[in-house]
């Protein structure tokens, strides 16, 4: 039986970024010099700072209508609705614009940054000249922009038409060009590039747990997400490539996700799976996701 190390993650040295506490069902987080409260369903135990402090140090904070939409409050009206923060490795430097949405997020994922330094670190490594990489579920673009600073060939499907405008954005934000940008349905366009023949080196998924593609195609991670790995494996160039897999759903483990790489590629080489979390300061953990990944570079 093969054995798997179970990993935990997190971001490390990203000054742009950090948590400082959360807690109470709720996160006290700064992004460049703005700090936010918004509702943490993961942060069942208490906060460890006091609530006045939480109070004297936020900016803005969300008031939740339901588990997905609210309205954000603000101490000051000088305070912007949209701001910039930057992230750098040891490989690549990117530029983010940041933004007060109706469903509580902000145009980033923190915790994201770990898979970001595997993406760069990857793209680098590879002999292939000019490496072809496909970020499905693409959001506002963190990841694409990593792959193509590093060099890729970057193809970005998302498919929610104003994410991928703020995508491009941050794009033109971080000095960079020519990402192809697609609004689709992400199955759909697997299945399309299955049958155009064409393969990448890297294969980037970050699936929401619901979602709808732009003609209202439904997507609900459990009932989609065997037909995903088997159709995107498909797709991977089998001399070198990646894959990342990453979740949210609060039903998937660890364990799960590498039952369904190790069932969609028996073969796979170089698995890591875990968990990504953010360390606050104020002591405690947060997680936010599980992920699952593969490499194989040619020597």
């Amino acid at each position: 039986m093969t054995k798997t190390n179970i990993q935990l993650l997190s971001p490390e040295n990203w000054k742009d970024y950090e948590l400082i506490d959360c807690g109470n069902f709720e996160k006290l987080e700064r992004f460049g010099e703005v700090i936010l409260i918004r509702p943490e369903p993961q942060a069942v135990w208490p906060k460890s700072l006091s609530e006045d402090e939480w109070q004297k140090r936020y900016h803005i904070k969300f008031n939740g209508r339901s588990a997905t939409t609210g309205d954000w409050m603000k101490k000051s009206p000088k305070t912007k609705d949209r701001w910039y923060v930057s992230y750098k490795n040891n490989d690549v430097a990117i530029k983010l614009r940041l933004g007060l949405t109706s469903f509580k997020h902000v145009g980033v994922f923190p915790e994201q940054a770990v898979n970001w330094d595997y993406i760069s670190s990857t793209v680098k490594s590879f002999k292939t000249k000019t490496p072809k990489v496909l970020n499905l579920f693409a959001y506002t673009g963190g990841a694409s922009l990593i792959a193509k600073a590093a060099g890729a060939d970057t193809t970005h499907v998302d498919s929610i038409k104003q994410v991928v405008t703020w995508a491009n954005e941050n794009q033109e934000l971080s000095g960079l060009t020519d990402i192809r940008w697609v609004v689709e349905d992400a199955l759909k366009f697997v299945k399309r590039e299955l049958k155009r023949g064409n393969t990448y080196n890297g294969i980037i998924l970050d699936p929401p747990a619901y979602g709808h593609g732009p003609k209202g195609e439904k997507w609900k991670l459990e009932d989609h997400i065997t037909e995903m790995m088997r159709d995107v494996v498909k797709l991977l160039d089998p001399s070198e490539h990646f894959l990342i897999l990453n979740t949210y759903s609060l039903g998937f483990s660890s364990v799960i996700v590498e039952n369904l790489i190790r069932t969609s590629l028996p073969k796979v080489e170089n698995l890591e799976v875990g968990e990504l979390y953010l360390q606050a300061s104020a002591g405690s953990k947060l997680p936010l996701g599980v992920f699952g990944k593969f490499r194989k570079i040619s020597k």
